[in-house]
């Protein structure tokens, strides 16, 4: 089946700045990192991982359309039950050498802190555009990311799988959240106001994404003073 073109515009705003080519993302892959290095990712990852179920839970009490409110239901689940996804990120700080307790305390960094706020705001929105920006420009993201970010992970860096689980269960898990996205926004955008409205928050999300990336660039590895 042909892709319509609205769908082809989400696409390319996702792709157009994708943090799979920030240039944190490019030293991760290229073995360039240290440990205390992918240790402070982990504890601003946090900061927003942490919250993103909630997020997704203040989506859900508005949505009007079932099947989303089913798939948002199931993605709340996944991350908090049982195994918390949040704690799998944990582990793999751990593993970096940083404590829970460090991890669970940390500051976050300017950026991260526009990323989270920016999640806040976008979660109270109408929901064809919370929707827009919190699965299709950001959580589509993920399997792009950490596909790359994984294989380093064991053949440079050295972990166990035990150790990187995080980065394994999402690349499953957020292909299926982000298609599910993209078909939940193409159902609720028919109109081209509703349409350029959802594309505008997979930019501003995208945008959003990289900046963080970026600050976390320029705060561990250039160490500029943030």
């Amino acid at each position: 089946m042909s892709k319509s073109q609205f769908r082809t515009q989400l696409e390319g705003a996702v792709s157009a700045r994708h943090s799979r080519l920030n240039p944190f993302t490019e030293k991760w892959v290229k073995g360039e990192l240290t440990r205390a290095q992918l240790g402070a990712w982990a504890a601003q990852h946090h900061q927003y991982v942490s919250q993103f179920p909630r997020w997704c839970a203040t989506v859900y009490g508005q949505c009007p359309d079932p099947d989303a409110r089913d798939f948002l239901l199931e993605n709340i689940i996944e991350e908090e039950s049982g195994t918390k996804h949040v704690d799998l990120l944990i582990r793999f700080a751990e593993a970096c050498g940083v404590s829970r307790a460090e991890v669970e305390s940390k500051q976050q960094l300017p950026t991260t802190r526009g990323l989270t706020a920016w999640c806040f705001e976008m979660s109270h929105q109408p929901f064809h555009i919370a929707a827009a920006g919190l699965l299709v420009g950001l959580e589509s993201q993920v399997p792009g990311i950490y596909q790359r970010n994984l294989p380093p992970l064991k053949t440079h860096y050295r972990f166990t799988d035990h150790e990187v689980e995080f980065f394994a269960i999402h690349i499953e898990a957020d292909e299926v959240h982000g298609e599910r996205g993209y078909q939940i926004v193409e159902r609720h955008c028919t109109s081209p106001t509703r349409q350029a409205e959802a594309v505008d928050a997979v930019r501003q999300a995208t945008e959003m994404r990289w900046q963080y990336m970026s600050g976390l660039y320029r705060a561990f590895v250039v160490k500029d003073e943030m």
